[in-house]
């Protein structure tokens, strides 16, 4: 079995190729990091190592890779023949592909009557339908009935820590033990593709949010705070018992509108909760909270990780929550300079106010009770 999977990076590599190649699928990246593909191509093979105390290390053999920047037409040629086609790209590079992936489902239509599924594994809600609808950009009216017939295009959820890392052997990827890769059944043709490691449910938005509002928003909120206590690295935050007990609280808030919207267990969630937590709290791996929480715009938007569950609170449990307020006030405080947004943020609120910065990003009514508790979580934290 042949699975194509764009992106040859340290999730590609440490998460989704892992799994397909113990599922038995030689693996075929794509990506245009030259040095990585060469790499690949010479070796057929890497390492993953677990950040535990055991540091298991496996070997993932049966690969290989193309240039998508130097020989399109192999990548064409090769999703023709796949009998999956997978991404871990980045949300912002989804669209880029398209093209590439719609001439090579062309292609296959000509050679084969197979059907295929594409799944697009990004750190987003509705990954794959957004790839899917910029795939139907470029086709014509026929094309898209063929295309809506013989291939699937099913939303997934995904969630493992991979940090940045330089290691001396450029292939091997160190990666956190817990992994979670959910796919929507409903959305696939043909056969389901038998992966280990991936859980098929008939409707993936509970189980997104679900990792959205605790994973991502536990993730940022360790980030923020730990910036504004002065800790560099994630798990020092989460040793901090002032940023844990806030983190938390946080999930604990966000847990209560999920519990009631989606109907999960509340004990089941509450250990959900714990588990994060001590994801977070890994001494093997070590993330700055520069990385995790930058591109502070994108995260203080109103559907992402901060101001979405807390709205969600206020409609789901009918009350305003607290921790979520004093993680956004965090957002907002956060300074570092090497991070372009963050500067435009503070720009904003210096310039224009932090009203109008609020206004600006979160889009909330300055005559909600949300707005004037973040107004009030950021007096007490400049204090």
């Amino acid at each position: 079995m042949l699975a194509v999977h764009f992106g040859a990076g340290n999730i590609g590599r440490g998460f989704i190729g892992n799994l397909l190649y113990h599922s038995g699928y030689e693996t075929c990246f794509i990506d245009v990091n030259e040095e990585i593909v060469n790499l690949l191509n010479e070796k057929r093979e890497y390492r993953v190592v677990l950040a535990e105390p055991s540091q298991q290390e496996m070997t993932i053999k049966n690969v290989r890779a193309i240039n998508s920047r130097l020989n399109p037409e192999e990548v064409i040629k090769a999703i023709a023949e796949a009998d999956l086609v997978t991404t871990a790209i980045g949300p912002t590079i989804l669209p880029m592909i398209a093209g590439l992936i719609a001439d090579g489902l062309r292609l296959r239509l000509e050679q084969s009557e197979k059907p295929l599924n594409i799944i697009a594994c990004e750190n987003m809600i509705g990954g794959t339908s957004l790839l899917k609808e910029k795939i139907f950009e470029v086709l014509t009216e026929e094309e898209r009935k063929q295309f809506a017939e013989r291939f699937g295009f099913p939303d997934s959820a995904v969630d493992r820590i991979v940090p940045n890392q330089v290691n001396e052997d450029k292939l091997m990827v160190k990666v956190e033990p817990f992994y979670e890769w959910v796919v929507e059944e409903t959305k696939l043709v043909g056969e389901k593709p038998e992966i280990e490691g991936i859980t098929y449910v008939p409707e993936l938005v509970p189980y997104i949010e679900r990792k959205l509002f605790t994973v991502n928003t536990g993730h940022a909120l360790a980030a923020y705070l730990g910036y504004h206590f002065g800790m560099e690295t994630i798990n020092q935050a989460m040793d901090n018992q002032q940023v844990r007990d806030l983190v938390e609280g946080a999930l604990k808030e966000s847990g209560a509108f999920l519990v009631k919207k989606y109907g999960f267990n509340p004990e089941d969630h509450a250990k959900y909760i714990q588990k994060i937590i001590s994801r977070f709290q890994n001494s093997f791996i070590v993330d700055e909270v520069t990385r995790v929480a930058r591109s502070p715009i994108r995260k203080l938007g109103p559907n992402d990780r901060l101001v979405s569950p807390a709205r969600q609170y206020v409609e789901v449990i009918g009350e305003e929550p607290k921790f979520l307020l004093k993680g956004i006030a965090a957002a907002l405080s956060y300074d570092f300079q090497g991070d372009e947004e963050a500067v435009q943020v503070q720009n904003t609120i210096k310039e224009e106010g932090l009203e109008a910065a609020i206004n600006k990003y979160t889009t909330l009514d300055s005559s909600s009770s949300l707005f004037n508790g973040i107004v009030e979580e950021y007096s007490q934290l400049k204090k």
